[in-house]
């Protein structure tokens, strides 16, 4: 199987109370290609700066990511440096420096325009549509956003609603881009805005809610799951991109793509965010087995058995 992935890759500058790191390997497109990486063949198409190094490069492509699609550009990688409180639900971003990210404007090569998979990070949504119809008519299309997309980018991301199958966006993001203060009636609105699948299927929204878990809304249902329990929690970047990967991983390998087959995604996707919190940056994700996902699932989809 195969998945388009079209994002971010960045070195990131982390501190939380129980871990930093200086320059680490991040970027929407690094977390979700790393948890993807497990079901499927990931087509990353990002563009990086002359500070990337070869090493780099090999970890992607150890990891059954080909990096033919990024691009390296004169200038230095997007870099990013956030600073965690305790319950990591507040995060104070003290840098942002686009640098290469600043003028990408990704064309995708020609053998990548008919994957049947793809999802968009968290762009600009101009980008997302151009995107979009660049390609051949993907089996599904799964987009992320965030605040400074809703707020300056509206028109343009409300388009894109009308291009995917699948968004993925936060409880705050859902009442932001809905202007709806009531979660379930906001999740309502956007799914409404959305048109029906290629497949004739429902649209789908999945609200991610941190330790709380998630909730996914179709036109006719909604579901409820919650996160996967951790002892211990190091570091949150990247978990939403993770929880995507695992996400689009599982469903690459699915024949059918159904409500039923997206609850049980949800479950992979939050699988794969739990093992991406228990350490530095993507380090957990470089070193995770295969084993070890199916081994948190099975204890996971335990919780869930009727006494």
């Amino acid at each position: 199987m195969k998945i388009l992935a079209v994002g971010s890759i960045a070195f990131d500058t982390i501190k939380t109370p129980f871990v930093s790191g200086k320059n680490v390997l991040g970027g929407s497109l690094t977390y979700f290609s790393l948890a993807a990486s497990h079901f499927a063949k990931i087509y990353p198409v990002g563009v990086v700066g002359r500070d990337f190094k070869p090493k780099h490069f090999k970890l992607y492509r150890k990891h059954n990511i080909n990096s033919q699609g990024l691009t390296r550009a004169a200038g230095k990688t997007f870099s990013w440096s956030g600073q965690y409180d305790y319950d990591f639900n507040n995060r104070k971003t003290v840098y942002t420096h686009l640098n290469v990210f600043a003028n990408f404007d990704p064309v995708l090569p020609t053998a990548y325009k008919s994957i049947p998979y793809l999802f968009l990070g968290n762009m600009d949504p101009q980008l997302q549509l151009n995107i979009c119809r660049q390609t051949a008519n993907p089996r599904l299309i799964v987009a992320d956003t965030m605040n400074y997309w809703i707020e300056r980018k509206r028109k343009e991301l409300l388009r894109t609603l009308r291009l995917i199958d699948i968004l993925i966006i936060n409880d705050a993001e859902t009442r932001q881009l809905a202007k709806e203060h009531n979660l379930y009636k906001a999740a309502r609105k956007i799914v409404s805005l959305m048109k029906p699948t290629r497949r004739g299927g429902s649209p789908t929204l999945i609200i991610k809610r941190g330790e709380y878990g998630l909730l996914m809304f179709t036109r006719k249902n909604w579901f409820s799951l919650p996160a996967f329990i951790l002892e211990d929690v190091f570091d949150p970047t990247g978990a939403g991109d993770a929880f995507a990967g695992g996400f689009v991983g599982f469903l690459s390998r699915q024949k059918h793509l159904n409500e039923k087959s997206f609850r049980k995604a949800t479950m992979y996707g939050t699988i794969m965010a739990s093992f991406c919190v228990e350490q530095l940056g993507p380090k957990k994700l470089i070193t995770l087995k295969r084993r070890q996902i199916q081994e948190r699932f099975k204890k996971f989809k335990k919780l869930f058995a009727l006494i």
